[in-house]
C-alpha cells in the first residue's frame, strides 16, 4: 500500500509499505477514506523529531470502511468507522473511569506516558498511523466509532480528534450561558472550541495572528483579535476590567513570540536523537507565550484550559501569579470516547450547529501529502485544515 512516512526532520514522503494485517482478534483493517492532518503532526517533523524513526507512518485522524474484521472485533466487512487517535481497551481501571487517554492496557510504560496513540512517535508506542491506504485498528471492539452513510466523510472524520478535543477543552473551561471565554489559537481545534463555547451560550473572543483564521472564526459569530498586549488590555476592558471567565490555549508548544523556547527547540534539533530526547525530557523546550498570555488574561478565580500540546518537562511557569490569581488549570490528552454521545447528534444534525461543513480548506490526494504538510506548516494558501484522500487517484 501507499502511506505517508516520516523521513527526517521537516521531511515526509509517500512510500510503498507492507499492508497491515490482523494481529489480535479485536483488530480490524480499514480502507482509509479520509485522514486529517493535525498541528500535532507538524510537531513530529520539528520539535519531537528525535522520537521518530525513518519510515514511521504518520496520521491520527482517520476513518474508513472495514475490509477485514477480527473474530472478537464486533464489526463486519463494510462497516464505516471513525478511529479515535488514542487507543484504549475499554475495560481497565482508567477506562472504567472514562480516562481513555490513560488506558492501562496500552500505556507506554517504558516512556512513562499514557495510552498509545496512532502515528505518534516512540513516546506513544510507534503505532502505524492512518495517513495511508489501509490501517490496522487495535482494540476496535471498543474504540471504533461506527457511523452511518447519510453524511460525507468531513462530517464524521473529526470525531477522531478535533471535535472531542475541542469539546473537552470547553468542558474543562466550565463556561456556559452568559460566561466569557477567550480562545488562543484559531487553528482547527481553536476554531471548533470557539464555536462550541458559543453554542453553549458563552461570549467568545478568538485570538490569532493569521487573518484567514480570524475571518473563518468571525463567520461563526466569534469576536476576533490579533495577539499581543493591546488585545489583553482590550479584552479586560470588555469584561469589566477583570478578564474573561476562562481562557482556552489551543496553541501549544510552538507559539509565536517565544524566542527563548524557539532557540532551545532549534538547538535540540541538531543533537543526536538520544541526546535530544534527554534535553526534551529534562529541559523547558516549549514556547510559552500563548500560555503565559492566557494566565495574564484570565480573570482572578478563572480557569485556563489547555488543549494545545506541550512537551517540555521543566518549562518555566509564573507560579506566583497563578497562585495569587487563584487560577484553576485543566489539561490533557482528550478522552475521545467519553464525548462521542454528546457530539454525534450535533454532527448529524442537518442544520450543522457547529459549522463542521466550514472547516476543511484543503482536501487532497494522499500523493500530494508532502506539499500539503508544507502548505499547512507555512500557513500558505489559506490552509487551515487539510484532509487527505487515500482513495483519490
Amino acid at each position: 500500500m501507499k502511506a505517508l512516512t516520516w523521513q527526517g526532520a521537516d521531511k515526509v514522503s509517500v512510500e510503498t509499505v507492507d499492508d497491515p494485517t490482523i494481529e489480535q482478534p479485536t483488530d480490524v483493517i480499514i480502507e482509509v477514506t479520509s485522514s486529517g492532518v493535525c498541528g500535532s503532526d507538524l510537531h513530529l517533523i520539528s520539535v519531537l523529531a528525535p522520537y521518530m524513526n525513518e519510515g514511521d507512518i504518520m496520521g491520527h485522524e482517520p476513518m474508513g470502511r472495514v475490509v477485514e474484521a477480527g473474530s472478537e472485533s464486533g464489526l463486519k466487512v463494510g462497516d464505516r468507522i471513525v478511529v479515535p487517535f488514542n487507543i484504549s481497551c475499554g475495560h481497565c481501571w482508567m477506562c472504567d473511569h472514562s480516562l481513555y487517554s490513560q488506558c492501562e492496557t496500552t500505556q507506554v510504560t517504558e516512556k512513562g506516558t499514557g495510552a498509545s496513540l496512532l502515528g505518534f512517535s516512540e513516546l506513544y508506542g510507534s503505532v502505524p498511523g492512518g495517513q495511508a491506504q489501509y490501517l490496522r485498528v487495535p482494540h476496535a471492539d471498543f474504540g471504533a466509532i461506527k457511523v452511518g452513510n447519510e453524511h460525507e466523510d468531513h462530517r464524521y472524520v473529526f470525531l477522531s480528534d478535533v471535535l472531542p478535543t475541542a469539546w473537552q477543552g470547553v468542558k474543562y473551561a466550565d463556561v456556559g450561558e452568559g460566561d466569557t471565554i477567550a480562545v488562543y489559537g484559531l487553528g482547527p481545534i481553536g476554531q471548533m472550541a470557539a464555536r462550541m463555547a458559543r453554542h453553549m451560550g458563552a461570549r467568545v473572543f478568538g485570538i490569532d495572528p493569521v487573518a484567514e483564521r480570524r475571518e473563518m472564526a468571525a463567520r461563526h459569530g466569534i469576536e476576533v483579535y490579533t495577539d499581543g498586549a493591546d488585545t489583553i488590555a482590550e479584552l479586560k476592558d470588555l469584561t469589566g476590567g477583570r478578564g474573561p471567565d476562562a481562557v482556552l490555549d489551543a496553541v501549544g508548544m510552538e507559539a509565536h513570540g517565544s524566542p527563548v523556547g524557539g532557540a532551545i527547540q532549534t538547538a535540540a534539533g541538531f543533537l543526536p536523537d538520544a541526546v535530544a530526547q534527554k534535553v526534551i525530557e529534562t529541559a523547558g523546550v516549549d514556547r510559552l507565550s500563548a500560555l503565559h498570555d492566557s494566565i495574564d488574561l484570565v480573570r482572578r478565580g478563572g480557569t485556563v484550559s489547555i488543549s494545545g500540546v506541550y512537551g517540555g518537562a521543566t518549562s518555566p511557569m509564573p507560579l506566583m501569579t497563578m497562585f495569587d490569581k487563584q487560577i484553576q488549570m485543566r489539561m490533557g490528552q482528550c478522552n475521545v470516547k467519553k464525548w462521542i454521545s454528546d457530539l454525534m447528534p450535533l454532527v448529524e444534525d442537518p442544520s450543522d450547529p457547529l459549522g463542521v461543513d466550514d472547516l476543511v480548506t484543503h482536501r487532497v490526494p494522499l500523493s500530494e501529502a508532502p506539499e500539503a504538510y508544507k502548505r499547512f506548516r507555512d500557513k500558505e494558501d489559506n490552509c487551515i485544515k487539510v484532509v487527505l484522500d487515500p482513495v483519490a487517484g
